[in-house]
């Protein structure tokens, strides 16, 4: 008919169970069997249960619970890894700016003031006497921080870490300025752009060849800051050992300290021996500004 309902949507009631003896009408038990209208028997069990149409019910609950909570943490994860990397780019940067500030401020001996005070030797036993220096000095701030790694405040960690990175790049950025006096390949410029210089060989752990402008043209370019936050980032790979507990820390952040000082020395020197000016064909060179507010140097 018109308007009648389909037979496979129609809702057929709750079969009930025969009215019969407990045995059945052949003497079997038939308690898992509904009775059948044409004697035979059914496989319908007699209480069939019907499929929930609604909602979960309180049963299903923890399985959306449980999916909650690994969504938490796993957009809590997320979000620490965000806060980690924007932190670290923010240490990087901070520690960047603060070695560009203090680069002008370094006071740097010129070749006629090395001279005066080392009188008797040579370019290369003068390079040596500087080399030997800078890396005790950077040695004994490498052991401070790490002796300071012993006191039980873990947050005053990246703190010690930012100042000893601090301190050793101030110590080798003067190595590197007066080994360029000592070569007689004092960068062009005024202070700042020979600050700038210097900073170029410092994180290209190279001397700067005079002789090409193209190399101080490169340090003077915007390129300089991501090349600082490379090098920067390498020292602190290197340097975290320091900050092991007790005296184990001062006495590896001291080798460690020495030992990349000599590295860097011995590669400025390779580059500035090829193109070294002999001090007998070295024109008079005016004497070097003073800084006006000159950065303290430890060790």
């Amino acid at each position: 008919m018109t308007g009648s309902t389909p037979p496979r949507k129609r809702r057929f009631p709750r079969r009930e169970v025969d009215h019969e003896p407990y045995d059945g009408s052949s003497g079997v038990r038939d308690d898992e069997r509904g009775s059948s209208s044409s004697g035979t028997a059914s496989l319908e069990p007699a209480y069939a249960p019907t499929a929930p149409e609604g909602p979960a019910g309180p049963a299903d609950a923890p399985v959306p619970a449980a999916r909650s909570r690994a969504a938490a943490v796993r957009d809590g994860i997320r979000e620490g890894v965000r806060k980690g990397g924007s932190r670290a780019k923010a240490g990087l940067a901070y520690l960047t700016d603060r070695i560009i500030e203090t680069a002008p401020r370094i006071p740097v001996r010129d070749l006629a003031t090395l001279r005066r005070q080392f009188p008797g030797l040579g370019p290369e036993e003068l390079a040596d006497r500087l080399v030997t220096g800078a890396a005790s000095a950077t040695a004994t701030v490498g052991a401070g921080i790490g002796a300071a790694a012993m006191l039980p405040v873990p947050p005053a960690m990246p703190t010690e870490l930012a100042t000893e990175i601090t301190g050793v790049a101030t110590i080798e950025l003067k190595l590197i300025a007066e080994l360029h006096e000592v070569y007689g390949v004092r960068p062009p410029g005024n202070l700042a752009q020979r600050s700038t210089a210097y900073l170029k060989s410092w994180s290209g752990e190279r001397g700067i060849d005079v002789t090409r402008p193209s190399t101080i043209d490169a340090a003077l370019g915007g390129q300089m800051k991501r090349e600082l936050r490379q090098q920067i980032m390498k020292r602190i790979v290197r340097d975290l050992p320091n900050l092991m507990p007790f005296m184990v820390g001062a006495a590896v952040g001291a080798v460690m300290n020495r030992r990349d000082t000599r590295r860097l020395a011995t590669r400025v020197r390779n580059d500035l021996r090829r193109i070294q000016v002999p001090w007998e064909a070295l024109p008079e060179l005016p004497p070097l500004e003073k800084p006006a507010r000159p950065a303290e140097l430890d060790g």
